[in-house]
């Protein structure tokens, strides 16, 4: 299999819904600095994989189209929350095989304000076996699914770890404080222990607003490379040393973090730590899929940044910021940028390169040189990928 680089990224900064441009516009933004990034040519991507959620068919050509015209094939992808980072392996997969030297990875979105809703009404929900099993659990049923579902989680690992619940505001006060010097974060003003705990409570105790990330406008993109195309292209890339790429298994119904994903996580996080020949202890900054914050601190776990039900004593020991032993988020993460669905997980790779090349400016984390992105959707999906300088 040959070897892997990102050669080039691009953003859009994020927006709430209503006060962007169209998903077209966006997108094509983000490929064209995307593809200037990499210093190449266009013709020279030989496929592209378009990812969002809320749009029909073929919107991922109407994005391309307005940079390039030129017969490649474009697939696209909808994979949930997971959709940025699917298309992310899905370029680097058919790198990886030989079948292209090079690829592109986009998404974008245009959200509606409020809570995730189904975009086609009247269709059986793809996540109806995940509710069922979490009203057998017996956690009370919110009309969000997501709510539900982050909800029940953070009430189950609280009482079966006996958790700090505290460490969820300390989460969201944490990554509001990264977004702050984040020129491309959503929020941007400091908030305090006291406001996200007093913010309201959107599922049973443990579940406030300010502990859940905004819908959001945004695009991002990503050129995938091999080796030998970045050597006679002389590209500036990072080198993806590990990725993966799971869904659920029989024994992801078993409680209610195990419902929300961790299961996924932890196989994804394994498979990707064994290609990349490196271990959670290598690992020196973390995006993570943070749509609550209490998503964020059951991953720290299945990630292996801690042994389960650790969470509380990494949190309260400053080990997810800087000074400690990893940070997390230094882009505010979802929780502040926001979570355009599919822009998300190229966005995430966005800062993580930037991070690699030592451009993140005044978030970035010092001596940087093995990264690691999460992405997760409910359905589901989870991506794992480890980048190295």
């Amino acid at each position: 299999m040959a070897r892997t680089y990102v050669a080039g990224v691009g953003m859009t900064k994020f927006t709430k819904p209503g006060q962007s441009r169209s998903y077209r516009h966006m997108g094509s933004a983000a490929i064209a600095e995307a593809i200037a990034d990499a210093g190449i040519d266009p013709s020279s991507i030989e496929t592209a994989f378009a990812a969002y959620v809320y749009g029909d068919s073929t919107s991922g050509q109407n994005a391309l189209y307005d940079v390039m015209q030129t017969g490649i094939p474009i697939i696209n992808v909808n994979n949930n929350c997971a959709s940025g980072s699917t298309a992310l392996y899905l370029a680097r997969e058919a790198v990886r095989s030989g079948a292209v030297e090079c690829a592109l990875a986009f998404g974008f979105e245009e959200m509606a304000p409020g809570p995730l809703s189904m975009a086609f009404q009247g269709m059986e929900s793809p996540l109806g076996r995940f509710t069922e099993q979490l009203a057998e659990h017996g956690y009370p049923e919110s009309k969000h699914v997501t709510l539900w579902a982050f909800g029940a989680a953070a009430e189950y690992y609280v009482s079966h770890y006996d958790a700090d619940p505290t460490i969820f505001a300390k989460v969201a006060v944490k990554s509001r404080r990264h977004a702050i010097v984040n020129p491309y974060s959503l929020f941007t003003q400091q908030v305090s222990e006291e406001e996200v705990l007093g913010s309201p409570l959107l599922y049973g105790r443990y579940l406030h607003r300010l502990m859940a990330c905004p819908p959001t406008n945004g695009a991002a993109a990503a050129v995938v490379c091999s080796e030998a195309f970045a050597r006679k292209n002389g590209v500036n890339g990072v080198e993806v040393v590990g990725q993966a790429m799971t869904s659920d298994t029989s024994d992801s119904w078993a409680d209610p973090i195990r419902v929300v994903g961790t299961g996924v996580t932890r196989r994804a996080a394994e498979k990707a730590y064994a290609e990349a020949g490196l271990g959670p202890e290598d690992v020196d900054v973390i995006e993570m899929h943070d749509c609550f914050t209490n998503n964020e601190v059951l991953n720290m776990e299945a990630l292996g940044l801690c042994d389960e039900g650790g969470a509380t004593k990494l949190i309260v020991d400053g080990d997810n910021t800087y000074g400690g032993r990893y940070v997390v988020g230094p882009s505010g993460g979802l929780m502040s940028k926001g979570h355009p669905l599919g822009a998300t997980g190229l966005a995430q790779c966005f800062e993580l390169v930037n991070q690699l090349r030592g451009n993140a400016g005044a978030r970035q984390v010092e001596g940087a040189s093995v990264a690691l992105q999460h992405n997760l959707g409910l359905g589901s999906a989870g991506v794992v990928t480890i980048y190295r300088k």
